[in-house]
């Protein structure tokens, strides 16, 4: 595939975005790129999951993994691509749909490196599976697709290979040894209060006050109740409450999102968020105890020591900058899921993709981080990589990686 092919591939994956388990569009076109460069290819799997598999005589088998979904996130970019797309929502309600987190780049290089390796056959030997993974905004997707088979369908790999791009300067590569990405928990809190004119709040108990004491109060339990050696993250990124000025509801709604990287922090965190919320509801004189819901769950990434290391010298030819120790990084990702039900390594590294211009200067990875800190990140109505460099290198990256795990032909 030529550049300009794969540039064109992008953005119009980055104009039609689809919402986790949604993705059939985004599956459709990369199943029909991956017939044509001759793999084997199923889909459906985990519901709109993509598999595509490639033998190349006997030696071991490498999985490289792209996730598909986008976000329930209005654009704000500018790009002349940019979404104009409406979708339902998990919650059953309209929402404008955005491929804020980069997952359109990350199945852009993973078709680009299949074909690739697949023209190159001759040079190398053992088996692709290339795995194109739903929903992975919520951690079901991974799931989805080893409980439909995955690995007794298709094989069970030797390695879990993959990227995400990032706010780092386009061309740059970042790969942590041990637990590199947090492990997740998405927790929804259901505040009840007794609701009533807006006019007369003596004669109610009032949620949204409650909501908002609430908030403020869980934002304490990281600062104090995990050591500053610790490392823990807890987000409200959702209030919900009423639906008129003059009118106090009968309840308020919370969404919460824990990053942790051991379970003893974990557990802290996810009981200091119980017993804020309890606590709270109760000096509030609520007349029914607070719902507290664990939703989506899935632990660290941990990138295996050894493979780590094997693996960043084969990214190190790929790009004339330093392949750079990003430390770990709070967001959270489900693709550990399939190394550790292979029981195989995993290594997973980040993909610059950020205008290299706004890191002029920049020569450290202290300074390079500070950079970042005043660009959009993943998640942000303004975020999208610069096409290139971040295509070609993400690209090379993927090819690079699975010729290091597969024997020359």
């Amino acid at each position: 595939m030529s550049s300009a092919e794969l540039a064109d591939l992008y953005r119009d994956l980055h104009r039609h975005p689809e919402l986790s388990f949604a993705e059939t569009r985004t599956a459709g076109i990369a199943a029909a790129w991956l017939r044509d460069a001759g793999y084997d290819v199923a889909e459906g799997v985990g519901r709109t999951g993509v598999v595509g598999v490639l033998r190349n005589g006997d030696g071991p088998t490498a999985l490289l993994r792209a996730d598909m979904d986008a976000l329930p996130v209005a654009e704000d970019t500018g790009l002349d691509y940019a979404s104009t797309v409406v979708a339902i929502g998990r919650d059953g309600e309209e929402t404008a749909v955005a491929h804020a987190c980069g997952h359109d780049m990350h199945v852009t290089c993973l078709v680009g490196a299949a074909a690739e390796l697949a023209a190159a056959r001759d040079s190398w030997r053992g088996t692709l599976l290339v795995v194109f993974q739903p929903a992975e905004e919520f951690g079901a997707g991974a799931d989805a697709m080893l409980d439909d088979g995955l690995f007794t369908r298709f094989g069970t790999p030797d390695v879990v290979l993959g990227q995400h791009v990032a706010p780092l300067p386009a061309g740059l590569l970042a790969l942590a040894a041990g637990p590199a990405f947090a492990g997740s928990d998405t927790v929804r809190v259901i505040l009840h209060g007794s609701g009533g004119h807006g006019s007369r709040p003596e004669t109610t108990v009032d949620p949204v006050l409650l909501a908002a004491a609430t908030v403020l109060r869980l934002h304490t339990v990281v600062p104090r109740e995990v050591a500053a050696t610790e490392t823990a993250v807890l987000s409200v990124g959702m209030l919900r409450a009423g639906t008129k000025e003059n009118v106090i509801p009968d309840s308020a709604e919370l969404g919460l999102t824990v990053r942790s990287y051991t379970p003893g922090v974990r557990d802290r965190v996810l009981a200091g968020i119980e017993r804020t919320v309890r606590g709270e509801a109760a000096a509030s004189g609520a007349p029914t105890d607070p719902e507290i819901r664990l939703l989506e769950s899935f632990p660290p990434v941990v990138n295996d020591a050894d493979a780590a290391e094997r693996t960043r010298a084969a990214l190190a030819a790929v790009t004339p900058l330093p392949v750079v120790d990003p430390g770990q990084v709070t967001g959270s990702e489900d693709v550990g899921r399939f190394a550790v039900a292979a029981g195989v390594p995993c290594v997973y590294w980040l993909l610059g993709g950020a205008d290299p211009a706004a890191f002029e200067g920049a020569g450290t990875v202290a300074e390079i981080r500070e950079r970042t800190a005043s660009l959009p990140s993943n998640h942000s109505p303004r975020y999208a990589p610069v096409v290139e460099p971040t295509l070609s290198v993400g690209v090379a990256a993927l090819v690079a990686a699975a010729r290091e795990w597969l024997p020359a032909g």
